[in-house]
């Protein structure tokens, strides 16, 4: 396989469209193809962003409002004398050859009027809604809501999450995120609403106490056996673990992953890097343990000799050589 199908096939990898026995030939190529590899990296932390912001649909009656808007216009306009209209017949017999490139230029034309005019419904829309919640806001400019909230959170709607706070001994989770004001939700950590604000609060340049509280409430979903694949949240992990500057961040990740690994190829990868070239001795260290049940794994195997062999860290040597040691070898 070459790296332009390799690149091809993981699109539809990354989105889940591909077949295992493509995937399997994929995952051959790339391991010994560090161009794919990050390429897949780049695929894979593109799409957890893209989740996090989804695109906003437009009413379902636009349309239909537009073409009543239309019909009124015309019916507006004032009936064409007979000269006009014998006019018209003439220079469109003349014109009937160009028609079609010009078709083609009207339908590119309405196009676009038609997007500019659903772009400022939209507008007027949210500017609506942003006068509403003004309007309505506690005096301390924070307002709070109970999951799940009847105008659902978007992320175009969302300039940042500010705080995550664990409620003790109830199993909910509060997180307050700016929206036009800021704002409060509050629910169970597998609601969908405070699923999507933590994926978004993972991405959180700017706090890295944000970072770490989301990123421990989804590893804890991970852990408990919810799907974690469907609401983005392990792609979340990922994107967490290979570029969070935060250790305590990426070990967090790195924990949230471990239900994965057995039969998750993208998880196992992520997981060899961190053994291979994290800079934290104790991430290494929990990723070595990660491995452990799936030590025989042949790429599995090739990194821990490698690290076994060649590390300049003894400890991790040691681990690794005593990992290899358990695991007989293949004949």
């Amino acid at each position: 396989m070459n790296c332009e199908v390799a690149q091809e096939r993981i699109v539809a990898a990354t989105y889940g469209e591909l077949g295992d026995e493509l995937v399997h030939e994929l995952e051959e190529h790339m391991t010994g193809c560090p161009e794919c590899r990050k390429e897949r990296e780049q695929m894979v932390a593109l799409k957890v962003l893209a989740d996090a912001y989804p695109v906003a649909e437009p009413e379902a009656n636009l349309v239909a409002r537009s073409r009543l808007r239309l019909e009124e216009a015309l019916d507006a306009l004032p009936p064409l004398r007979w000269y006009e209209r014998i006019t018209r017949r003439v220079a469109g017999g003349f014109t009937g050859l160009l028609a079609a490139p010009l078709a083609a230029c009207l339908v590119l034309v309405a196009g676009v009027g038609a997007g500019s005019l659903g772009e400022y419904e939209m507008a007027r829309l949210h500017a609506a809604r942003a006068t509403t919640a003004a309007a309505t806001a506690p005096s301390s400019g924070v307002q709070v809501l109970s999951a799940p909230v009847a105008d659902p959170v978007t992320g175009a709607e969302i300039a940042g999450v500010l705080n995550v706070v664990r409620q003790p001994d109830s199993g909910q989770v509060e997180v307050q995120y700016n929206q036009l004001v800021p704002r409060r939700i509050s629910g169970s950590a597998s609601d969908p609403a405070i699923r999507q604000l933590l994926v978004l609060a993972s991405q959180n340049s700017n706090s890295t106490g944000v970072r770490d509280k989301s990123v421990d409430l989804l590893a804890a979903e991970c852990r408990t056996g919810r799907n974690c694949r469907e609401a983005g949240i392990r792609d979340a992990l990922l994107v967490a673990l290979k570029y969070d500057r935060n250790a305590g961040v990426r070990q967090k990740a790195l924990k949230g992953l471990e239900p994965y690994v057995a039969q998750d190829v993208l998880v196992r990868d992520a997981v060899l890097e961190a053994l291979m070239s994290d800079s934290d001795t104790k991430i290494r260290n929990t990723a070595i343990s990660i491995l452990e049940p799936v030590e025989a794994d042949t790429s599995v195997r090739q990194v821990l000799h490698s690290v076994a062999d060649t590390d300049e860290n003894p400890y991790i040597r040691t681990v690794s050589r005593k990992v290899l040691s358990q695991v007989p070898e293949i004949q």
